[in-house]
């Protein structure tokens, strides 16, 4: 039996990929984010605890479903990085071009001039840029009995010196049930009260303005059947600086306690520790963490 030449499939999997983007980047799809952007913008600028937009039908849903077909699961031949802390519990992989091509283009596309152009429109943050390194975002997924801390998101893109502006999250789960959890929850500027919470169900994608107290998380274990997990793709956008109202020292996640919520001896201890340090070490430290990445 012949072999395929290695070129003939390489030629194949580069054609797969360029009807991908031809149906991304068809001008209906565009004009559809277009509509979107007009039409909610007032609405993500007015919302609390802090401007964000929650979309359902977010794309032609024939564009996610071979983006969910093609998402890797947990023990997927991939070096997910695994969260396990008092924090997080979740997994994470950033690298686009490692990706299996529909999960990559899709990428891509967030990152790209019509992606821009909505988010612009949607929110008022002009000269957006992306992150072509996806550090902290690219695909998430949360295991049964996984979670995430309420947090606020690190402010500076230190290898670039850039703000981040924007989060942008887009959900994968179909047929997900509100006992299964894994809710978003936007919290209070104070830490009072959740505010909002969002079933990450199919298609539905969620923006928000990020700054230094724009708390958010799903910090209750998810609840899901074992089969399942809860799947995200998460892209994050900068400014070449930000509102005088908006700046803050440059600082990593800034988890937060919800009331009520004691805090772990052993994280405790660590905040003790990290307030003796010196200011170089806490630097270090702090330099370490951005280059490793956040999450939403």
């Amino acid at each position: 039996m012949r072999r395929t030449p290695k070129w003939l499939t390489g030629a194949a999997i580069a054609l797969q990929s360029l009807g991908r983007m031809v149906n991304l980047f068809d001008p209906a799809v565009i004009k559809h984010l277009e509509s979107l952007g007009e039409a909610n913008a007032e609405r993500y600028r007015t919302n609390h605890p802090f401007p964000h937009i929650v979309i359902d039908d977010f794309l032609p849903p024939e564009l996610l479903e071979d983006v969910l077909a093609n998402f890797p699961n947990p023990k997927a031949n991939l070096e997910w990085t695994r969260f396990n802390s008092e924090e997080e519990k979740k997994l994470a992989f950033p690298v686009a071009d490692q990706m299996p091509g529909p999960v990559r283009d899709m990428l891509y596309f967030l990152n790209s001039k019509p992606a821009l152009e909505f988010l612009e429109k949607l929110t008022g943050v002009d000269a957006l840029l992306p992150d072509p390194y996806y550090s902290g975002g690219g695909i998430h997924q949360i295991e049964p009995g996984g979670y995430l801390g309420v947090h606020a998101d690190f402010n500076k893109y230190e290898r670039f010196g850039l703000d981040r502006r924007l989060n942008l999250l887009l959900y994968l789960n179909k047929d997900w049930k509100e006992e299964y959890g894994g809710h978003l929850e936007l919290w209070s500027r104070d830490m009072s009260r959740c505010v909002h919470k969002v079933l990450p169900v199919f298609n539905r994608c969620v923006v928000f303005s990020t700054d230094s107290s724009s708390y958010h998380g799903h910090p209750t274990p998810l609840t899901c059947p074992p089969d399942r997990t809860r799947r995200s793709m998460a892209t994050y956008y900068y400014t070449n600086g930000r509102p005088a109202e908006e700046q803050n020292e440059s600082h990593s996640t800034l988890w937060q306690r919800r009331p009520g919520e004691a805090m772990d001896p052993a994280r405790m201890a660590k905040k003790i520790i990290r307030s003796l340090a010196p200011p170089v070490v806490a630097d270090a430290v702090r330099f370490v963490k951005k280059r490793m990445g956040s999450d939403s």
